[in-house]
């Protein structure tokens, strides 16, 4: 029997790698000031209606929404951010010294086509600050999403910036679009003819080949931005550019939620083929508002763990096996009480031991310890049960010794 379409199993040899990606990430954003902040896995639906918005393809065609037994209008979490903040006003967090820094590691779900590194339940790793409009924190989320991608050897990683703008200088620039798109209309798809009437924005978002085309003529906002955004823009890139860190300024990137202003960017890897985007957020200065909080400056960003899966192991790192520290071999039955409480004692100091449960033989066990990735296998049978002893061979070396049985855990937790 097999999952529901678009969702799939992590197995236990994929976890040391999905592991080791969110211990990496916790580093580098704690490092700068970030606390892991855990949201429910449903949430009213109006949150994502007032703050994704809409028209954005999200609200429109891929949330999961349904009604509990008490009438409630629920929906499973498609996104991290309007969440995040939900909680910022709720707990009252506009007390705490500003901005407050905040990660997550959480499941998302968007009913849409499932593909390489993109399942309608995923993990997203994520990070918002609350509470600062200044280039500079701009800067420091985009340089902290960078820095984790290179830290997990990330490759072919390359940076697209843009901006948003306000509500000040966005209606000038949508009513110039809309001509445009009035004029292209005949060879738009349908789609980005639908979308040119709802939010004219989201038609930067087709992955249709010919309203590419077609679009990369089209005015962009970036190129019309009011003085406040212009500056605020110059600002950001400066930091960029006096930290050395390289990009490109992309007028299409408009991102897929309405809540954006100013800073917007993405993240994209080589390695992924055509859908490489890889991560990205912005600046969201009016989401705490229209959600019920005060008007508060926030930017952030998430990216997908299966995305930066995908793009590791497109660089050769494969799953790795989940190793173990000592196998026991049991060769005589008589020795399995012996080897049940060593088992226990050696796990209670955290060093990870295993042994056999299936009665191989003592070939199938030695093949069974290399498997697991056992450092040492210890040996049991009638020989060391007469002598008081244990064999205990190094699986990398193949170099064996008899150690007395009482001074095994010395000598394992000595060389572990």
């Amino acid at each position: 029997m097999q999952g529901p379409k678009g969702t799939y199993d992590v197995l236990p040899e994929q976890q040391l790698l999905r592991q080791g990606i969110i211990d990496e990430a916790r580093r580098v954003f704690s490092a700068a000031g970030y606390g892991r902040i855990a949201t429910p896995t449903f949430e009213d639906t109006e949150l994502f209606v007032r703050g994704v918005g809409t028209s954005s393809d999200i609200v429109r065609k891929e949330m999961y929404t349904f009604e509990d037994k008490g009438g409630r209008s629920l929906t499973l979490k498609p996104e991290g951010t309007a969440p995040v903040v939900r909680a910022y006003i709720q707990h009252g967090m506009h007390k705490s010294p500003q901005p407050v820094k905040m990660w997550y590691y959480e499941r998302m779900f968007r009913f849409e086509r499932p593909q390489a590194g993109r399942f309608r339940e995923h993990y997203q790793l994520g990070a918002e600050a609350i509470g600062s409009g200044e280039p500079s924190l701009d800067a420091e989320l985009i340089i902290m999403l960078s820095d984790l991608y290179a830290a997990l050897d990330v490759p072919a990683v390359e940076l697209k910036l843009s901006s948003m703008g306000c509500p000040d200088c966005r209606p000038a620039y949508i009513s110039g679009l809309k001509e445009f798109l009035d004029q292209a209309s005949g060879e738009l798809c349908g789609a980005c003819r639908e979308r040119a009437d709802l939010n004219p924005l989201r038609v930067f978002d087709c992955k249709n080949e010919n309203c590419i085309v077609l679009l990369n003529d089209a005015p962009k906002l970036v190129d019309s931005l009011c003085t406040p955004c212009q500056e605020h823009f110059d600002g950001v890139r400066g930091y960029l550019d006096l930290l050395g860190r390289p990009y490109t300024i992309d007028g299409t990137l408009v991102r897929g939620f309405d809540y954006y202003t100013r800073t917007t960017f993405e993240y994209e890897c080589a390695r992924l083929g055509a859908q490489k985007g890889i991560g990205g957020g912005g600046r969201y200065d009016g989401l705490v508002e229209e959600i019920g909080g005060h008007a508060t400056p926030a930017i952030g960003f998430g990216t997908g763990m299966e995305r930066i899966v995908l793009a590791l192991e497109s660089a050769g790192d494969k799953p790795r096996v989940q190793g173990i520290d000592v196998f026991f071999m049991v060769l005589d039955e008589r020795a399995r009480s012996v080897v049940v409480g060593r088992l226990h004692e050696l796990r209670g100091l955290g060093i990870k031991a295993d042994t056999d449960y299936a009665g191989r033989s003592a070939r199938g066990q030695m093949k069974q310890a290399s498997r697991l990735g056992a450092r040492f296998a210890v040996i049991i049978g009638e020989d060391e049960m007469a002598a008081g002893s244990v064999t205990v061979r190094d699986m990398s070396t193949s170099e064996q010794e008899s150690i007395k049985l009482d001074g095994l855990k010395e000598y394992l937790t000595a060389r572990l």
